[in-house]
């Protein structure tokens, strides 16, 4: 069994990538700013469940982290260890790839979001870039080989569909997606120049419990199940490659095969699902209609995505195993599970 570190690892995909890791026997390092960027106590859920802390409860007051400021946490079977570290701090980071040795690393930390991105720009090129580039240092100076980087389907942004990884993706439209192609840059300056083996996972639309409160499926699951005007941007008839998260984490985990310098497509690789139709599809789940109203469009937005996906399959014997409805379903069953507290999460 193998030592990895998992960045953001309280974030969406990186606790579940964390989770198959420890199902399969592995030890895992994670570390997370536990920023506010949305309610931490999404966060906060998915390191209990890391943590195995039976006693979370989800509290009314969600300005800080539970597990904010309370030093090095461990997990009570020993193979999990928690650190609120941010990959802007160098210093930090350093001192953890001294301590540990790590097979690989899970790079999933990242300011995500199209829309905030905008507003907030320098923030994202500190995360996205200068934190993946000290992280690279570090993989550099401390003799690990091997990254998981994670990227993003918003860079195809002006490519003709499908998108294919040979596509130029020179053209970014938000400060999100160039924080990303940055990265990726970096990555492959430090393939080239010092050896390392990096594989560049683009996402598509991930979705599944406990996503993040500032996408689409789990607005709208919130909207309709609590009898809330629906606030949707643009006509509805954007269409995205919708992918569950188990498969995507799967998919990343299984990129950690060494193989120089690879990017690569990880979406459902089906025809792309149009947001009305994903309305009506969870009206219909929940048995309730929902008063739907029209913003503009964002400026940044795609039109549609679709992901070629064969390169996943050759390289890595991936494809996707849960469907959309499906997964939408699980997705669903969640949010009734936990209805409680996520009333009162900040959409």
């Amino acid at each position: 069994m193998a030592l990895y570190l998992v960045t953001g690892v309280a974030g969406f995909i990186a606790s579940r990538v964390a989770e198959m890791l420890l199902a399969q026997g592995h030890e895992v390092v994670g570390i997370d700013n536990l920023n506010d960027y949305y309610d931490v106590r999404l966060k906060d859920y998915r390191l209990s469940r890391l943590l195995g802390d039976v006693r979370w409860r989800p509290g009314a007051d969600a300005s800080r982290a539970q597990y904010q400021g309370r030093g090095r946490l461990k997990s009570g079977d020993g193979r999990f260890f928690f650190e609120g570290l941010d990959v802007e701090n160098f210093d930090g980071l350093e001192k953890l790839f001294q301590e540990f040795r790590f097979q690989a690393v899970f790079n999933l930390a990242a300011r995500a979001g199209v829309a905030y991105s905008v507003e907030n720009p320098r923030i994202y090129l500190a995360t996205n870039a200068l934190g993946t580039l000290n992280l690279l240092e570090c993989q550099r100076k401390f003799g690990v080989k091997k990254m998981v980087l994670a990227s993003t389907s918003s860079l195809y942004a002006g490519s003709l569909l499908p998108f294919s990884e040979d596509q130029p993706v020179n053209t970014p439209l938000s400060p999100y997606a160039a924080s990303k192609k940055a990265a990726e840059l970096l990555a492959h300056s430090h393939h080239k120049m010092h050896g390392l083996d990096i594989t560049v996972a683009r996402y598509f639309t991930v979705f599944g419990p406990a996503g993040r409160p500032d996408m689409s499926l789990f607005r709208f699951i919130q909207w309709i199940e609590n009898g809330r005007p629906l606030q949707l941007f643009g006509d509805g008839k954007q269409s995205r490659d919708f992918t569950f998260v188990d498969d995507i984490a799967r998919g990343t985990i299984l990129a950690a095969k060494p193989i120089g310098y690879e990017i690569v497509n990880f979406g459902g690789g089906r025809s792309p699902t149009v947001l009305s139709e994903v309305i009506t599809k969870i009206e219909n789940a929940l048995g309730k209609k929902t008063e739907v109203k029209e913003l503009p469009p964002m400026v940044a937005d795609m039109k549609a995505t679709r992901a070629v996906i064969a390169k996943a399959d050759n390289l890595f014997g991936w494809q996707p195993q849960v469907s959309f409805e499906d997964g939408l379903a699980t997705t669903i069953a969640w949010h009734r599970e936990q209805s409680e507290w996520l009333k009162t999460v900040r959409l």
